[in-house]
């Protein structure tokens, strides 16, 4: 037997004109340029342009009674009319034989060939005279070195899969003996086994051979082990080297390239130029003023011709068709002006709680601030703020500025005071910068400098600011 029950809950629902905002509200401008392109694309209710004033519908207000009837006559001396007017508000421009304006060039970034390292060796092989055995050794070995440059893999082990792909038996000896061709190859190092012999293959490549070459020479044979850690006093002690021959030694060194593959290696890697999605300025009364910027983005209106079919009855399915068309096109457009409206609330509010810092500029001067300080003040989701400050920058007269970058955890100081974790990583970047080099700081030294200006730290903490501001230990940062 069946019983009927009667529960209540509560569940939360999104709306589509929230649906279509959470998903605009991550899109950075250029995003949101193409996704409005698209959205275009696929609904004919929706086109460019601002909708039109009452002003604009009510244009024929002034016209002559006896002709506001529209009738036939009138209809026909509008059409003969269209031909003599048409073209009244074409630019002189567009007349002349080059009719094109420089503001109407479109620059494209032009499309680059780019060939992988690999290839370009293959390149400088083909122009060797090889069999068609040696070909296909030296095109083994090229197929098997690493992004950097390097041969991994041992003579013997190259030469069985050589044989087992090819169905052809294969010597290691010839494998050894056409690496060493392909070690001539430019750039020199490349197809080394190790950072060691890829060092000494590029020393042996040099022309001026003197004596300072021969002391890097022998640094690298007999002390690079030591080389690596900078334990330069025993370096001095095994080479027998004085400290200002072991100084130019280091700097010849230096000169060498640790992975040969960077210089050939041209892969379609395009830093594509940032583009702000909002804009800071200073006022005349000292205020600090924000904006969004829109680049290429069109205003959006409903088309009226479809917005009037859809009023009318024509076939059940297309007035559904044309209805969620227009529904879409309505939430659409509504969505991007609510999107417009959360994110200059959430810049506002990140300027309210960053104040010193937008005024100066001053990474100093930059607050403790998290998520829920920004969600409190504009009361919405901490989630929303964070989909507003993804990967959006604010144009500053200072700079560009990531707004992610603004956010950090704070650290109380000794006098009880909560100061920025950026704020300590520039002590800590300052202390780096004015140490000595032939000395440098360990992390346990430089938490007692920061406990001495006031930043009470641990030296874990202090490691880990360090390791994200890209600096080495202090046995790396040691020079002569």
């Amino acid at each position: 037997m069946q019983r009927q029950t009667q529960t209540q809950r509560q569940t939360l629902k999104y709306s589509p004109l929230q649906i279509q905002m959470l998903n605009l509200l991550h899109l950075t401008t250029m995003e949101l340029e193409q996704r409005i392109k698209e959205e275009i694309e696929e609904n004919p209710i929706l086109e460019e342009g601002k909708e039109e004033n009452a002003s604009e519908d009510s244009s024929d207000e002034f016209q002559d009674p006896e002709d506001k009837g529209g009738g036939e006559d009138s209809s026909v001396q509008d059409y003969y009319d269209w031909d003599e007017f048409r073209d009244d508000d074409i630019p002189d421009y567009k007349t002349y034989a080059n009719n094109q304006s420089a503001d109407n060039e479109l620059y494209t970034r032009p499309m680059v060939e780019a060939i992988s390292f690999r290839d370009e060796l293959k390149q400088q092989v083909h122009f060797l005279r090889l069999d068609e055995r040696q070909q296909l050794v030296a095109d083994f070995i090229l197929d098997s070195l690493d992004e950097d440059g390097f041969l991994r893999r041992e003579g013997d082990v190259i030469a069985d899969d050589i044989s087992f792909a090819n169905s052809m038996f294969i010597e290691p000896e010839e494998v050894n003996a056409m690496l060493k061709v392909i070690q001539q190859l430019d750039p020199p190092g490349i197809a080394a086994s190790d950072l060691k012999e890829c060092l000494l293959i590029q020393l042996n490549r040099m022309e001026t051979q003197n004596e300072t070459w021969k002391w890097a020479y022998r640094i690298v044979c007999d002390a690079f082990d030591e080389l690596g850690s900078r334990n330069y006093d025993k370096i001095m002690r095994i080479t027998g080297l004085d400290e200002e021959s072991l100084k130019k030694a280091i700097q010849l060194i230096t000169t060498l390239n640790p992975k040969p593959a960077s210089g050939l290696r041209n892969d379609s890697i395009v830093n594509e130029s940032i583009k702000p999605d909002f804009m800071l300025w200073y006022a005349e009364d000292g205020e600090i003023e924000v904006q969004l910027t829109w680049g290429n983005s069109p205003a959006l209106k409903l088309n009226k011709l479809f917005t009037k079919m859809a009023e009318q009855k024509i076939d059940k399915a297309t007035n559904q068709f044309l209805k969620n068309k227009m529904n879409s096109a309505k939430w659409f457009i509504d969505a991007i002006k609510q999107r417009e409206n959360t994110m200059l609330s959430t810049l506002k509010a990140i300027v309210r709680l960053q104040y010193d810092y937008f005024q100066t500029g001053d990474i100093k001067k930059l607050r403790p601030m998290i998520l829920k300080d920004v969600a409190e003040i504009i009361f919405m989701d901490i989630s929303t703020v964070s989909r507003v400050t993804t990967n959006k920058y604010v144009q500053t007269p200072f700079g560009i500025v990531l707004l992610k970058d603004l956010f950090t955890e704070g650290v109380t100081n000794e006098d009880g005071t909560e100061v920025s974790n950026r704020e300590i990583q520039e002590a800590i970047r300052e202390i780096v910068g004015e140490e000595d080099k032939r000395h440098p700081y360990n992390d346990q030294q430089i938490t007692d400098m920061l406990s001495e200006k006031g930043y009470s730290v641990a030296r874990r903490t202090v490691a880990k600011y360090r390791e994200q501001l890209n600096i080495p230990t202090a046995r790396l940062r040691v020079t002569i």
